[in-house]
């Protein structure tokens, strides 16, 4: 019989990050490609399609502290722990509320390196972002990467945020570059956030293959520090769209636009070779099969980083979209929206 609720032993984000982690034990409930771009150093990984089978694994030895991402699968994996007599706690908030207590001293120690092999674009340049975030300044880190394009992107990104590339070099397919975090406000050709360095993208396309470079750019973007604001029009209001069908009232024609549209991301096809759904289904293989983000990663991503993402209401109107079979995460706004963040923008793209 399971414990009630309040049984359940929790420990507050705060109070975990200043944990000696050699006395515990830490079972990561996150999903790899979340791993992969935030590690959580000596932790298990055990996401959630391998509970069933790994959970039986973790060791009794040592008190076992569950995490993920929000806190609320952690603590149901805590309960079943429990009922097989660990001693198991819960990170409230998960790694969500963890990563901002983490001191900068431990983060720092950790980042020294960072281990960017096999992450496909943006997933090298967001992981080096991430991390230099969190350290002191004049602090530096040694990064290996193997994907080609990640020798230009730190270069460029670099030299965009007034971070100092010491070195790069290429040794058997590995590219190592060696990073020292500065203030880049104390760096004179760097743009600082007075300048209108923000981006802007008008998502008019509902197709797979333009979403995923939109959102593949929004996420580049966000990890050069800039603000970007996407604002999706007519058919990129699809892929806004929840999977799950909202209960709203609709007349005819309104119905009828919603069933001949996609609902949601994984309905979306390609704008070339979508061979009557065969394509996007090939194209998801093929990203999955080359360790490349999901689009629905990709846009958790950007929602993560800050990105902007507008519905333009007038086209919602017209299609007879409602708020409520939106995502989370997504503001409606109109012609002044995008023209206010386009002043501000350097660039604005039709997609």
């Amino acid at each position: 019989m399971g414990l009630v609720d309040d049984e359940i032993k929790e420990i507050s984000a705060e109070n975990f990050a200043k944990l000696d982690k050699a006395n515990i034990t830490i079972v990561d409930l996150r999903e790899p490609d979340e791993v992969l771009v935030h590690e959580l150093p000596g932790s298990i990984n055990i996401p959630f399609s391998k509970i069933g089978t790994d959970l039986k694994n973790v060791p009794k030895e040592k008190p076992v502290y569950v995490i993920c991402r929000t806190g609320d699968l952690s603590e149901e994996i805590v309960e079943i722990l429990q009922d097989r007599g660990y001693d198991a706690t819960n990170v409230i908030g998960g790694y969500d509320a963890y990563k901002e207590f983490a001191s900068v001293e431990k983060v720092e120690k950790q980042a020294l390196f960072i281990d960017a092999k096999n992450l496909r674009c943006p997933g090298p340049i967001v992981k080096v972002a991430d991390t230099l975030r969190t350290l002191q300044n004049e602090s530096t880190v040694n990064v290996e990467a193997t994907e080609d394009a990640f020798a230009s992107d730190i270069k460029v990104w670099c030299e965009r945020t007034g971070n100092s590339l010491d070195s790069l070099e290429i040794q058997d397919g590995i590219i190592k570059a060696k990073i020292t975090k500065k203030d880049k406000l104390q760096v004179s050709n760097v743009a600082t956030d007075s300048a209108n360095n923000d981006k802007t993208f008008i998502v008019f396309s509902g197709d797979l293959d333009k979403t995923i470079a939109s959102f593949i750019m929004a996420n580049g973007a966000a990890a050069l520090g800039r603000n970007v604001t996407m604002f999706f029009t007519f058919w990129g209001l699809n892929i806004l769209r929840s999977a799950k069908k909202a209960k709203v009232r609709k007349d005819f024609i309104e119905k009828m636009f919603g069933f001949m549209m996609p609902r949601g991301t994984k309905k979306l096809g390609l704008s070339r070779m979508n061979m009557f759904g065969a394509g996007p289904k090939m194209i998801r293989w093929i990203m999955k099969r080359k360790g490349i983000s999901s689009l629905e990663e990709l846009i958790e991503s950007a929602k993560e980083h800050g990105v902007r993402l507008v519905a333009c209401q007038m086209s919602m109107d017209i299609m007879g979209i409602r708020q409520e079979e939106l995502i989370d995460g997504v503001e409606l706004g109109g012609v002044a929206t995008f023209i206010g963040a386009g002043e501000k923008s350097d660039i604005s793209l039709f997609i």
